[in-house]
Parts: structure tokens; sequence; C-alpha cells
């Protein structure tokens, strides 16, 4: 079966499927297009069911949690660090309330753990929607006061001149007495049906399980889209987001999604609480 796989162009999901990509996993009869797009975008390609499988925030799988099965392996938890809200001098939390943060998607988990962290829902506060790559220069340019930094920049804003106003992930984990914070994970179309969704799982599964068994070679794979990080950082990097957790969430995930969701619907920021399936 031809099935279109959405996942970021980014270094921890190029690791992830590096092994799905070369054709070194039982690929189970399927024939996968690799779509690369950033999160946001892919966040609202499966809004519009575009897509078969793909990555996507936590926080877009409580808009289409109907139309798409969430897979136990392929998700990304900030495991006592996250992403990080920036600028170019600290800002306290009351003050965050009242300037202009940049935000690199308005359905993802980074912007959802934003409002849980100021207590205030989406239209209460100057939340500017941006490309995640073009925060850094905004803030630069005066154009918005502080940002939320994800992917390889929570590892590199210090060095851009940065400061530090809170670690989501460090919040969250201080928040929950040491839950993971839940960012990413994979979805499939449930009118794929059972037995697809099986197969793709195992498939995905073992993809991870390759890319940690022969980490060398699947850094070397995700290099190019580490955005100009050496080897040593982007191993460092993949390591944060492609681990034990990846390979199946487990109950330790699990009770982190409950709780970030349960949170979320709580202070009336999502309208449900999405299954968790079995």
């Amino acid at each position: 079966m031809k099935l279109t796989l959405g996942h970021s162009p980014d270094a921890d999901d190029a690791f992830m499927f590096y092994a799905m990509a070369k054709n070194l996993v039982n690929l189970r009869g399927h024939e996968f297009t690799h779509i690369l797009q950033d999160i946001e975008t892919l966040n609202l390609r499966c809004q519009a069911q575009e897509l078969d499988i793909s990555a996507v925030s936590f926080h877009a799988y409580t808009t289409i949690a109907d139309s798409y099965a969430l897979l136990p392996c392929g998700a990304s938890f900030g495991d006592g660090y996250g992403p990080c809200l920036v600028a170019k001098r600290k800002i306290d939390r009351e003050t965050m309330k009242k300037v202009r943060i940049g935000v690199p998607g308005l359905l993802t988990s980074a912007y959802l753990t934003l409002q849980l962290y100021l207590g205030l829902p989406h239209g209460s506060f100057q939340a500017i929607n941006l490309p995640f790559d073009k925060i850094q220069e905004e803030i630069l340019s005066g154009r918005i006061d502080a940002g939320i930094i994800i992917h390889e920049g929570q590892l590199t804003y210090s060095e851009e001149g940065f400061t530090l106003c809170e670690d989501l992930g460090v919040w969250w984990a201080k928040e929950t007495h040491g839950l993971p914070l839940p960012l990413g994970g994979n979805v499939v179309r449930k009118k794929l049906g059972a037995e697809v969704i099986s197969s793709v799982t195992e498939t995905l599964r073992e993809s991870v399980h390759y890319a940690l068994n022969h980490r060398q070679a699947g850094v070397r794979h995700a290099l190019p889209l580490s955005r100009g990080m050496d080897e040593k950082r982007t191993d460092q990097f993949i390591g944060m987001y492609v681990n034990d957790l990846t390979l199946d969430f487990g109950e330790r995930g699990r009770a982190g999604l409950k709780e970030f969701f349960s949170r979320a619907h709580q202070s009336g920021f999502i309208p449900k609480i999405p299954t968790l399936g079995s």
C-alpha cells in the first residue's frame, strides 16, 4: 500500500525515520512517501486529513483524534527540559503576560504549555504566530519581546545572545512532580483499518530501534538537517527527543499525557480530552 508519511525536517525526526527512508527495516509491503514539513504545517494538514501517517503536536492531536489514531511509539517528550521561553533580557512570568511573545504555531504543544504556564487562554495575551525559525530574529529586531524556542535552538539560544526566562519542560516537571512534558507523537488515519495501523506501528518501532542501535549512522544521516550543529551536539539533541519513551511511551508517558490534557481541559484551553487508546 502506498502511504504518505509526514514528519519535520529536523534531526530528531530524520534519525527516527532513518531506517524507513533507507529501507533498512521490514516495511511490511508498504511504500512510504516521506513529506518533510514544519510541525505546524503537518498539524494543519492532518486537520484537513491530507496525510495517512504524520508527526503531530499533542496539542493538535486533541483536534484530530476522531480521525487519527495515536501510535504508542515515535513520540517526543521533554523529560525535565523542553521548549524555552527566551528574550534579550530576563522577563518574569507576570510581565510576560503583558508583552509580545512569538510562538511557533497555535496548534503546537509549546503554545499549549505556554498557556498553562501563564494561566491564560488563547486571545487573552499577545501571542504572535511565527515560523519557528524566525522567532530569534524577530526578538532581536524588537518586533516581539520574547519567544518560545523549539528544536535545536533549545541548545544554542545562549550563544545567540538570548536570556532564558523559563524552560517550560523544567517548569512542567516541577509542577507535576517529575512527569515528562508531552510534545509530539505520530498518528495514522483510522480509516486505513486495524491491520494497516498495526503494521505501521511495528515498522515505526523497528525504525526507531534500528537508529538507536546504529546511532552513529543515524546521527550522520540526520546531520544535514541539524541547522549548523556539529555531530556531537546533534547527537545530544537527538538523545533528548529519541529515547526509550520514543520506543513506547508506556505508563510514564501516558501519565504525562493524561496530566497535560487534563490540565488543559480544566482550564478551558482544549474542548475535550482525547482518547489515548488501550
